[in-house]
């Protein structure tokens, strides 16, 4: 049985041509997959569209990656201590973002906290076999803060304090999308729903007129979950972003640690939440918000939805199953 939100915002789509062409392209980023379904806009050439989405994604990964020692965010993270760096605009508005979830849930996003990622397993450096000691978590973890980060607006620059160490990967596959779609967009495409590791933004209508429907992501089924509810939304004009802590993880004795950090204990995530869905205008946001809630656990993390006003849908761990609670911001878009 299928579960149907609806976005309040959903304006009425342009039509689709009768013959309209559908296209279904894909390709490799970000150490991950994209895929592409549009509407083809007349004239328009399959292939050369697949190269220009390819190019977004690309300029992601040469300005934000933390795996290429080429990039714009890792010469940052290695420059000398207390050098200026003048970086280029897409760089600064992911920032931009990052800040402002990181102000809004008390330092639970933090772009920051990449040293303890790294130490932790999750980062490009080589995997750790075992739970990194208390000695390496207090020191690495002195290297992060996001009060740290000074921005020189008239210069488009950043300040290496020293030490601090840049990570966007829990926001970056999001602003890939949003690129792709921008330049959808300016090719005249109307209808596409695009998708880089899970991350979605749909618009327009598929071509026998119903919306793009996506499912909601949700953690790996018992066998006495096999049967629960399942969520789809009509994505026009809204982002789709899923944070899980069953993606990546790593077990040392009968523990199991998540890939995602909680910059405030410097540990991974050991609630009961298993995933937090968000739904936004545009995906850059609801990846950064569905991390900030996924590191913020149950609780606390739909009391600071509430407070914001953010569309979530989280799913927690109960016994051998799962409970799931809605923001009313998400409950309103039941159909």
């Amino acid at each position: 049985m299928n579960r149907v939100f609806i976005p309040l915002s959903l304006s009425q789509p342009d039509p689709v041509p009768a013959d309209a062409v559908v296209d279904s392209l894909s390709g490799l980023t970000m150490g991950t997959s994209w895929s592409v379904k549009l509407i083809r806009p007349t004239g328009g050439d399959p292939e050369t569209i697949r190269e220009g989405i390819q190019a977004q994604l690309d300029l992601v990964v040469a300005q934000m990656s933390t795996w290429s020692v080429d990039s714009d965010l890792s010469r940052y993270n290695h420059a000398a201590a207390d050098s200026w760096h003048v970086l280029p605009a897409h760089f600064l508005k992911v920032l931009d973002c990052a800040l402002a979830v990181a102000e809004r849930s008390g330092g639970a996003y933090d772009p920051s906290v990449g040293p303890l990622v790294n130490l932790w397993g999750f980062g490009p450096d080589p995997k750790r076999p075992d739970r990194p000691h208390d000695a390496a978590i207090a020191r690495e973890r002195q290297r992060c803060g996001w009060q740290r980060i000074h921005i020189d607006r008239a210069r488009h620059a950043l300040l290496q304090p020293g030490g601090l160490y840049l990570d966007f990967s829990s926001i970056a596959k999001g602003y890939g999308v949003d690129l792709v779609a921008a330049y959808l967009r300016r090719i005249g495409v109307v209808s596409y729903l695009v998708e880089v590791g899970g991350e979605l933004y749909g618009h327009g209508v598929k071509a026998d007129g119903q919306p793009w429907w996506a499912g909601m992501e949700h953690p790996p089924a018992t066998s006495s979950t096999h049967d629960r509810l399942q969520s789809v939304v009509a994505l026009h004009g809204v982002a789709l972003a899923t944070s899980g802590d069953y993606r990546r993880y790593f077990e040392d004795g009968d523990r199991r640690y998540s890939h995602t950090i909680d910059p405030r204990t410097a540990q991974p995530v050991a609630h009961a939440l298993a995933s937090v869905a968000v739904l936004h205008a545009d995906c850059m946001t609801a990846d950064a918000w569905a991390t900030a809630l996924m590191v913020l656990g149950d609780e606390d993390g739909l009391a600071l939805a509430l407070r914001h006003g953010v569309a979530a849908l989280f799913i927690s761990r109960d016994g051998d199953g799962f409970r799931e609670r809605l923001t009313p911001a998400m409950q309103a878009m039941l159909g």
